[in-house]
């Protein structure tokens, strides 16, 4: 009791104050990034990219150890006696219902990439992977449309939602039941005790911020190309980067107006939307689409998932060349441990009063399983058109990504409703997108701010408009490929900050269970 008091005294101090040099630091360095991006975009952009290359071919087992270590760590209070244990103590109360925690952690964490990949990582795999040559299957199967499945459902699977598990569990546990700031660095709090507000735990919280910063930049880019596609398409607007940046200045002020009207108000309104509108074009799908056939894939694909996915988490592709997955599968991870301190910390957030076993199967099991559904009904719509109709998907993916989901949808033949479908959806990429930059913009807040719940306006005003720019820089610099690069980048140092934090969380919950 002694010690905790004395703890709590501590973090009296320092919360929710911090360090005057953590938001200077954060905003020169990133001020920098992004006049160095602009003014030398070419070499920026091949910079990255080697960067990236070398990590792959040198670190890429290291990416795929990480995971599996994550997700056998959440296993443990998953079914052990610690998942009893209530974030923020026995008595407390959840500050959501069920449905709108669920809405604001899923739109917070993949649904702008969903929408971007459901339909064409299926059929990219579709046509080709490593494992046709090593499972005899031939392209444009069903064989290979199992495998392809297969395959996005691994990158969108347990392993990348235990990760966001991990960050999310040890911030709400450290912050509701030892009375700490809601700061990466209090994580820490059992190895290196008082030193988390000094310079080690700066760095730490610095290194949250670029994870969240160019996590969230590229889902901008993603999201950004799409409805530049979307708006293209129904509008006949160029499809360019000017006007790619013209969409991010626009959905970036939204996101800066949503974030600054707070999470209960803001978010909490457009993440509920998300979900509901999102239903409604799943619903479309499965209805308008080959409806038995779905379901029935599903269903095989699941059971396939499960048979497979310790043997997939474990591969290591043998060959130099192509490079299938470091262009896949390490991105993949890059880009969800680059997101885990902004997703972890914006599910800490709206998570006290559940239970850790609640909280685990709700960010792992439940968003897992929709996920996959969600993938089953688009990218198993665009598989059926393949064997089975005219086809086209294909050849449209491999000259454009952003054009098969619209591309999808004319092939469904609802005549009238086809544009206003294609609205819906381009509209849907706009929402994902703003809840996206609203809670990293929170997040960036939170972090500099040593866990305010309740950050300044004018802080929130510039991180979001920080974000924003970041996104347009690397878009001006490479493209997608640029994103891609940096957020597999910055994925590395913070990966070492994550396997830290599982330590310390084992540390601390074996306590408690005694």
């Amino acid at each position: 009791m002694t010690r905790m008091l004395s703890l709590y005294k501590k973090v009296k101090v320092h919360w929710p104050g911090s360090h005057p040099s953590m938001p200077i630091m954060a905003s020169v360095l990133v001020t920098f990034f992004v006049l160095f991006t602009i003014v030398n975009g070419g070499l920026a952009n091949e910079l990255y990219l080697g960067i990236k290359v070398w990590i792959e071919s040198k670190l890429g087992w290291f990416y795929i150890l990480f995971v599996n270590i994550a997700l056998l760590f959440c296993l443990w209070p998953l079914m052990g006696r610690v998942g009893n244990i209530r974030l923020g103590g026995k008595d407390a109360k959840p500050d959501f219902s069920r449905f709108t925690w669920f809405s604001m952690l899923f739109s917070a964490s993949i649904g702008i990439g969903l929408m971007f990949w459901s339909i064409a990582e299926p059929i990219y795999h579709f046509q080709d992977n490593p494992f046709m040559e090593l499972e005899g299957v031939t392209s444009n199967t069903m064989g290979a449309a199992q495998l392809g499945l297969r395959l996005t459902f691994f990158h969108w699977g347990v392993h990348g939602w235990a990760i966001f598990a991990l960050t999310g569990l040890s911030l709400a546990y450290f912050s509701y039941n030892k009375g700490l700031p809601l700061a990466i660095r209090s994580t820490l709090y059992p190895l290196l005790g008082e030193r988390i507000y000094g310079p080690f735990g700066n760095s730490v919280d610095l290194l949250a911020v670029f994870g969240t910063v160019f996590g969230v930049a590229t889902s901008f880019g993603l999201g950004v190309s799409q409805m530049n596609t979307g708006f293209s398409y129904l509008f006949d607007i160029e499809i360019s980067v000017f006007n790619q940046v013209l969409i991010i200045a626009s959905v970036t002020t939204i996101a800066t107006l949503s974030t600054a009207s707070g999470v209960e108000k803001g978010m909490r309104f457009i993440s509920e939307w998300n979900i509901k509108l999102s239903a409604v074009l799943l619903v479309f799908f499965l209805i308008t689409g080959p409806t038995l056939f779905l379901l029935d894939l599903y269903k095989s694909s699941v059971g396939d998932y499960l048979a497979h996915v310790i043997q997939l988490g474990f591969w290591i592709d043998p060959r130099e060349s192509p490079n299938w997955q470091g262009a896949w599968t390490i991105f993949y991870w890059g880009w969800w441990i680059s997101w885990s301190p902004f997703v972890g910390i914006f599910i800490a957030r709206i998570s006290r009063g559940r239970t850790i076993r609640e909280f685990l199967v709700g960010v792992i099991i439940v968003p897992c399983f929709l996920t996959f559904f969600w993938i089953c009904v688009f990218g198993g719509t665009g598989i059926h058109m393949e064997i089975f109709g005219e086809g086209g998907i294909e050849d449209v993916i491999n000259t454009d990504l952003t054009m098969a989901l619209y591309r999808t949808i004319e092939l469904l033949n609802v005549d009238q409703l086809t544009w206003i479908v294609s609205a819906l959806a381009t509209f849907l990429i706009l929402t994902w997108f703003v809840t996206s930059a609203d809670s990293g913009t929170l997040v960036v807040c939170t972090l500099l701010s040593m866990g305010d719940r309740h950050p300044t306006q004018r802080s929130r005003v510039f991180w979001g408009i920080s974000i924003g720019l970041v996104a347009a820089a690397l878009l001006l610099a490479g493209g997608l490929e640029a994103l891609k690069s940096v957020s597999t980048i910055v994925a590395l140092p913070f990966s070492m900050v994550l396997l830290l934090m599982a330590v310390s969380l084992a540390k601390s919950l074996k306590k408690d269970e005694l």
